[in-house]
């Protein structure tokens, strides 16, 4: 990744100064964010059927909008930070019901404790994640082409094993195998707080937003995730590890569809082996509404929270206010276009405020 050093004269000294560390103003530091958008959207929103459905501000509604959100938040961070170094993954949506699938058939068919199944599956999983970090770099593919054939081949095998171990579409119940409990605890248990009810994934959503953002703006792998984003080509001419960024970031999205998975399965003790497709749609508009460039080099963690809550509130506040739920759709497609226009306006700002 390289950077240019643009000098201002000092005519006070006869000296330069280096305009990157100059003193910017915060109006500066705010337009630079590209989460603005989604925060500006988000507040819209949360104002809008704030007014028009009633109960939306209760307690109890509040907690499942978070539940809603966390649900979709889990699967965007990842998938932001991924989108960030330029490329998708559209096997994310079924990757999280394999991952599912995966701890709930080897449990049973083992008879084993159920952590063993969830172990198995987190690094059968990675193993996915890490097999489309693999082919990606060294076939040169576009993403689009190597994670659709990974879409395509888990369909069918989710269906097809599911069928072929138990005989039907969905997995056998593992609710009164050994270790559930403390399984259903850590993946889908609710907390509590203040008289309202939180699911636990609130609590795994906010550590994956908190990880992301460190990992991104703090550590060294966060600005390779920006350089193989911003150009590949570039990136690589200065040292940065292009092939071992990339495998790491489909990993991180597998670490995620784990993640999920877990939710899902101990949520209802049996899996359905069709869903998720379709999903994978909803974890990238989630990022691109949080601010995320398509063309990679730009986003946050932070902002795929924001756009995930986005989808909370929206989907949740429909049926608060006791509209025709087909609308959802009309809905992320408006916010899906707004979020991107107002963001690239947000961005032309700041990036002509800084010249």
């Amino acid at each position: 990744m390289t950077a240019t050093t643009a000098e201002t004269p000092d005519t006070s000294s006869g000296s330069t100064t280096d305009e990157r560390i100059l003193p910017r103003s915060p109006l500066r530091k705010l337009l630079a964010r590209p989460e603005l958008g989604s925060v500006v959207g988000a507040i819209a929103v949360f104002v809008f059927f704030a007014f028009v459905a009633d109960g939306f501000l209760r307690p109890t509604s509040l907690s499942t909008v978070l539940y809603a959100s966390s649900t979709i938040g889990i699967m965007a961070v990842p998938v932001a930070l991924l989108m960030i170094g330029g490329e998708f993954d559209l096997s994310a949506g079924v990757l999280v019901t394999s991952s599912a699938l995966i701890s709930s058939m080897f449990s049973y068919q083992m008879t084993a404790n159920v952590w063993v199944g969830v172990g198995v599956s987190l690094l059968v999983t990675l193993a996915i994640g890490a097999f489309n970090g693999f082919m990606l770099t060294r076939t040169k593919l576009p993403s689009f082409i190597i994670t659709l054939g990974t879409f395509l081949m888990l369909t069918g095998m989710n269906l097809g094993f599911t069928k072929l171990i138990d005989g039907t579409v969905s997995t056998k119940t593992i609710g009164d195998m050994e270790g559930f409990p403390s399984a259903h605890a850590v993946f889908a248990s609710t907390l509590t707080v203040g008289g309202v009810d939180l699911k636990i994934t609130i609590l795994w959503w906010l550590a994956l937003v908190a990880l992301a953002s460190w990992i991104l703006l703090r550590t060294r792998p966060g600005n390779w995730i920006f350089a193989v984003g911003g150009n590949q080509d570039a990136a690589r001419a200065v040292g940065v590890p292009v092939t071992r960024t990339k495998i790491g970031l489909y990993m991180g999205v597998a670490l995620g569809a784990w993640i999920s998975g877990q939710h899902l399965l101990f949520s209802f003790d049996a899996v359905q082996s069709g869903e998720g497709v379709g999903n994978e749609l909803i974890y990238i508009i989630a990022a691109v509404i949080g601010g995320c460039l398509i063309t990679g080099g730009y986003g946050s963690a932070v902002g795929s929270a924001i756009g995930a809550l986005l989808f909370g509130m929206t989907s949740k506040g429909i049926v608060f206010a006791e509209w025709n739920p087909d609308w959802f759709k009309f809905f992320l497609g408006a916010m899906l276009l707004l979020a991107t226009l107002l963001n690239t306006w947000v961005r032309r700002r700041a990036e002509a405020s800084t010249k």
